[in-house]
């Protein structure tokens, strides 16, 4: 076990917008948590890895270091490829004497070679495309070996060609870091590319889990709806409202 959430509980204005969550994410397992905006997906990611404080319940983790990729890579501007992958490894107490810069620049070679960017270095993030800046955000969450990677929206912005890569680098990932993954997307092609199991969050609570196969079953009232992108159905989506 790498991630347990027990009845986990999270309350923003007097309202509860996680209630009573709870689900296990393995070792080498990814687990998809999907839903329509607003329906407390990447709270609960943030929950997780600690940038905001729960208000009930337990998360369990596996010890280990406990990765984020953001929903739009979050890079440096100002920082050259190399160096934001590497900051970590700089600015981390227990990580920033644990290396020679020459350790840190074959480290931050070897995590460029797993995300298919090669020699990239010196380049700066205005100087690549959002799938290669989305790479380098997964070469960056990986520099610590974490034995959990959670991903918010990975393939937002992206052009159907560029999720498809990213798809596959997260399922890469997957299998040569042996990590826990939690993926949050609302996408049907990255939940049937990457998860083994789906948790949909309705109003803070799971409506269902199971695999992507049970999923498209439709079988749920709830999945039935998020498949076929009806707007008939018992989730409805409040407009303007922003995804938490």
């Amino acid at each position: 076990m790498s991630i347990e959430v027990k009845n986990l509980v999270k309350i923003f204005a007097d309202k509860k917008v996680i209630d009573d969550v709870s689900f296990k994410v393995n070792d080498k397992e990814t687990l998809a948590i999907v839903g329509f905006s607003g329906s407390g997906k990447s709270t609960v990611l943030k929950l997780i890895s600690g940038l905001i404080e729960k208000d009930g319940g337990e998360i369990i983790t596996s010890k280990g270091d406990i990765a984020m990729v953001f929903q739009y890579s979050a890079l440096f501007d100002s920082l050259n490829v190399a160096d934001n992958i590497a900051f970590a490894l700089h600015e981390r107490r227990d990580l920033r004497k644990k290396y020679s810069p020459e350790q840190i620049k074959k480290i931050v070679a070897q995590k460029l070679e797993l995300v298919g960017l090669k020699g990239i270095e010196n380049l700066y993030p205005s100087e690549l495309s959002g799938g290669m800046q989305k790479r380098v955000s997964f070469a960056r969450a990986i520099v610590t070996e974490p034995n959990t990677i959670l991903y918010d929206e990975p393939t937002a912005g992206l052009d159907p060609i560029s999720s498809t890569l990213i798809e596959d680098y997260i399922v890469r990932l997957k299998e040569e870091t042996n990590a826990a993954s939690i993926v949050v997307t609302h996408q049907m092609s990255t939940i049937k590319r990457t998860a083994d199991r789906v948790v949909m969050l309705y109003n803070g609570r799971i409506v269902f889990e199971g695999t992507p196969e049970n999923m498209l079953e439709q079988d749920n009232e709830y999945t039935k709806q998020f498949v076929t992108a009806s707007l008939q159905g018992p989730m409805k989506i409040m407009e303007g409202k922003k995804d938490e």
